[in-house]
């Protein structure tokens, strides 16, 4: 018998509980850090202060549509992307599996690292999927790259990075200009290996990489400059309203994002200037890139409550503003996907198995 033949893969139930743990440990590290800065920072007379009246509760369900806006925006860019292919269901449950995936592994890893096979799934040929996953990635590159210039012409620098906190903001400035150099220089590279030259910085990216340290890599970034060729082929043939409609959601989605908090601000602290809170969420974002954590649970949380404690002179305040918006924007997608997903995996199973019995 092929020993190949004896290989079973991982069953239904335990890819159920791998997932089930996935979901409890960005959870439990959220709620350790949130219990940590309630001991911490919080004062009961801020829960006491908050009325939930017509305005507030309005507020928090402008904050919901403006997530449902994010999602709207990427399910968009979904159907663009694959020339209408998809559905809007379908381009939908890829939008929240990609997500899901976000929640569950570090920030640096992103919803994209699975986003060709759930792309897959739906019928997209594998390398297209591939394709169109590398041209997401480059779109919300691009729309970090080109924010920055237009919030430094409408923010003051200070009221991003120079408004006390002393070696927080020291910090915040020295984190966030070093992975917005990184991004830029990524943004760079795909630019020029998907738009001008994706032949040429495939070959130099196979000699740079041939180099003892760094050989180890040469594999995957040969594999990287194989699909930006690819990519690139697709994406030239592309008119210019493609380039328009495709941006136009990378935009809408994560314009929606930020916004959740200046929802949130406008309930519980109306008084905050809403164009540093929608600012100071560009700040946020970059810097969570890098954050080690699943989902950049417990980071986010502390994160959030120190950048903007200054606006509201309430540390306990941002700690429940800080709440309300993970809960919006983050935790609803952990339970989302715990719907999703296990139906998702049942499916591949029979998938498989199906395959398997007509190859026999």
């Amino acid at each position: 018998m092929n020993s190949q033949d004896t290989k079973q893969p991982p069953s239904e139930h335990r890819q159920i509980l791998s997932l089930a743990w996935k979901i409890f440990l960005p959870i439990a590290i959220g709620l350790a850090v949130v219990v940590w800065l309630f001991k911490r920072e919080f004062n009961p007379a801020v829960w006491e202060a908050i009325h939930f009246d017509g305005r507030v509760i309005g507020c928090i369900a402008l904050a919901w549509l403006f997530m449902v806006g994010r999602d709207f925006g990427l399910t968009w860019r979904f159907r663009a992307l694959t020339d209408r292919q998809l559905t809007w269901k379908q381009a939908w449950r890829v939008d929240m599996l990609c997500e899901f995936t976000s929640c569950v592994t570090p920030s640096a890893v992103g919803g994209s690292a699975l986003g060709m096979i759930y792309l897959n799934r739906e019928g997209i040929e594998l390398g297209r999927a591939t394709t169109l996953m590398m041209t997401t990635l480059f779109l919300d590159e691009l729309f970090f790259v080109v924010s920055l210039p237009v919030i430094m012409l409408l923010v003051p620098y200070h009221q991003l990075f120079d408004f006390g906190h002393g070696g927080f903001t020291v910090g915040l400035q020295s984190v966030f200009w070093g992975v917005y150099a990184i991004v830029t220089a990524w943004t760079t590279i795909l630019f020029l290996g998907i738009i001008v030259r994706p032949h040429a910085i495939h070959r130099f990216l196979n000699w740079l990489f041939h180099f003892r340290l760094l050989k180890k890599w040469q594999t995957q970034v040969d594999t990287l400059g194989t699909n930006m060729e690819n990519t690139g082929r697709e994406l030239r043939k592309r008119p210019m309203s493609w380039w328009v409609e495709t941006f136009g959601g990378t935009a809408l989605s994560w314009s929606s994002r930020y916004l959740v908090v200046n929802a949130l601000f406008l309930g519980f602290a109306p008084m905050a200037n809403q164009l540093i809170v929608f600012a100071r969420q560009f700040v946020v974002w970059i810097c969570l890139m890098v954050s080690p954590t699943p989902g950049s649970a417990g980071i986010s949380e502390w994160l959030f409550t120190t950048y903007y404690g200054d606006l509201i002179n309430s540390a306990g305040m941002a700690l429940v503003i800080a709440l309300f918006w993970r809960i919006i924007s983050y935790y609803i997608y952990l339970l989302v996907g715990a719907c999703i997903v296990p139906g998702w995996i049942s499916q591949g199973i029979r998938l498989r198995q199906e395959k398997n019995h007509n190859t026999k």
